[in-house]
């Protein structure tokens, strides 16, 4: 906890007045044994500077609060932890168990408190409840995480015995190849009749890949003939 600086001010003085005044004080009366100086401060020192520097309060109300209803939890020291996956909690290189009697509370991932009291008491709490737990020995083994099986490498298609060939997959896929193709030959064929070629013998339409070339060459050579002209 940390003071406001005009607070630690107030102390420093209050310090300096009796390492001034007490240290003069006790060289006048001769005492220099540490049962005598304690004696003569509660005796007759404190109550001297008291009576000297007390002031009476403006009001008599008094405005302190009451203290909290539990100091040993209160003066302790305490720090928020993650809840691990087996239900552990790590603290200082310490691990604790939290009970199976909290599963309700689905406390994986979630944060508790760990909490260690002034006489060495520990407590671990959740939203104002303790919580039941038991120190570990050592770091508990983290149980493997089961992966997927790796995918086969290969050809995936199944053999031509195989029994998903008489399920229908097989012979849907060569029948919509076969439809594909059709297709393909039909739009050929119409590609070839807007053209003017006329079909080869295999009944394939002629090839067009070479189409572009030579009306490239035709355009060059007629370009080239109209700039001699």
């Amino acid at each position: 906890m940390q003071s406001a600086p005009e607070a630690k001010g107030r102390v420093e003085r209050r310090n300096g007045l009796l390492q001034d005044r007490l240290v003069k004080a006790l060289r006048l009366r001769g005492i220099s044994d540490l049962d005598g100086a304690n004696t003569y401060l509660e005796k007759e020192f404190l109550r001297e500077l008291n009576g000297q520097f007390t002031v009476a309060p403006a009001s008599p109300a008094d405005v302190h609060r009451p203290a909290p209803g539990n100091l040993r939890e209160v003066l302790s020291w305490e720090e928020a932890r993650v809840v691990q996956r087996d239900w552990t909690v790590a603290w200082e290189n310490v691990w604790y168990q939290i009970d199976r009697r909290h599963e309700g509370m689905s406390l994986a991932g979630k944060s508790v408190l760990v909490r260690r009291l002034l006489d060495g008491t520990e407590q671990l709490v959740y939203r104002g409840q303790k919580l039941a737990w038991r120190k570990l020995p050592a770091r508990p083994k983290r149980q493997p995480v089961p992966r997927a099986a790796p995918a086969i490498k290969g050809d995936p298609t199944p053999a031509a015995g195989h029994a998903w060939r008489g399920m229908g997959g097989a012979v849907g896929k060569e029948f919509w190849k076969a439809v594909k193709k059709q297709g393909r030959l039909a739009r050929a064929h119409r590609r070839a009749v807007d053209s003017g070629r006329p079909p080869l013998r295999s009944g394939l339409p002629p090839s067009t890949a070479l189409r572009p070339k030579k009306e490239h060459e035709q355009r060059q050579s007629t370009k080239g003939h109209s700039l001699v002209s």
